[in-house]
């Protein structure tokens, strides 16, 4: 489930869709956040060429992964958009950090087109 807002108090239920992002497939780079050591667990073993599927009301959207990235918490550029850049995860990193993580771990992923994901 993703909530609107990437607060703590959202965050602790599930993923949030982070402000200031687009809201749905085609209108931009749409952002979402999650902790590393719950919901976005899974992120650590995504790697460049995999699919992601997103489900909302309106339909399932799948994104084919373009690259992850390791940045600073202030490096706030990576949820801009950009061309093919369409969808963006981001957690905290290291993944077995104990504590408040240092770094962000980023997926950056781009729709598919025609329903097929090359």
């Amino acid at each position: 489930i993703v909530f609107e807002g990437d607060d703590a108090g959202i965050l602790i239920q599930g993923a949030g869709h982070i402000p200031g992002t687009a809201l749905s497939p085609g209108s931009g780079n749409i952002g979402i956040a999650a902790h590393r050591d719950t919901y976005f667990r899974p992120l650590r073993f995504l790697h460049a060429n995999d699919v992601i599927a997103l489900k909302t009301p309106a339909g399932t959207s799948r994104y084919t992964v373009t690259e992850t990235s390791i940045v600073q918490p202030s490096d706030v550029g990576v949820l801009a958009g950009a061309p093919g850049r369409d969808l963006t995860l981001a957690t905290c990193y290291p993944f077995y950090y104990v504590g408040n993580a240092p770094q962000r771990f980023i997926v950056h992923a781009r729709s598919c087109t025609r329903g097929r994901c090359d």
